[in-house]
């Protein structure tokens, strides 16, 4: 069992014994100590991990309509949840080869969307969704209509591929890890997930194959 798990079972358990405790049938609180919370937004996929997440997904027969899509889109592009769930086929251009993750409307934010090239071995999977979809209909949909949220789904394909503390912001996180241990540039990483350079250095820089090159070479 990870801590992950055990820390949500051990959570309930305390918070049943507060409930006793408050209402008069516990005397005393034995005291139950939870592991450390894990940091989520740490966690990233292996390629292998991937791919059962992937697997699990296509052999869901409530979510295998959209969630293997949506989680190759989020492994390609590293784009967020909300910028995937909220596109529709217009924003992915394929005579110019390049996906706008901005609606037409959208007011900017702090949290930023990407203009980005179609990714080669996404591009098939996006061409053969538009064949069965709508000209202005949304990529991500059941039945045609757009999904308000995936977590379940989700949740259930982590579960059955054996995955521990996994998430849809997994995969963005996962982009910008292989990018980096590919030796991608941090900016162009930065550019590609709509992140500041700064937030995309304390995120990926240890993961880029010239980490502390200079630092290291001086010291051999």
């Amino acid at each position: 069992m990870s801590d992950g798990t055990l820390r949500r079972e051990l959570g309930v358990l305390r918070a049943a014994l507060n409930y006793e405790h408050k209402h008069g049938r516990l005397l005393r609180v034995p005291h139950v100590w939870l592991p450390s919370k894990p940091a989520g937004k740490d966690r990233w996929l292996e390629r292998d991990e991937a791919a059962r997440l992937l697997w699990a997904s296509r052999h869901d027969s409530k979510a295998r309509q959209y969630l293997p899509l949506f989680i190759l889109i989020g492994l390609y592009t590293g784009a967020r949840k909300g910028a995937i769930l909220d596109m529709r086929w217009p924003q992915v251009d394929f005579a110019r080869g390049v996906i706008d993750f901005n609606p037409p409307g959208r007011k900017r934010t702090d949290k930023g969307r990407s203009i980005i090239p179609i990714p080669r071995g996404l591009k098939w999977f996006l061409v053969k969704a538009r064949e069965r979809g709508s000209d202005l209909g949304y990529v991500i949909s059941r039945n045609g209509k757009p999904l308000g949220d995936i977590k379940k789904g989700f949740a259930a394909a982590a579960i059955r591929a054996g995955l521990d503390e996994v998430t849809p912001h997994t995969l963005r996180h996962t982009a910008g890890t292989w990018l980096a241990q590919k030796g991608v540039d941090l900016f162009q990483i930065a550019g590609w997930l709509g992140h500041s350079h700064d937030r995309t250095s304390e995120l990926y820089a240890h993961h880029h194959p010239d980490h502390f090159k200079a630092a290291r070479e001086a010291m051999d």
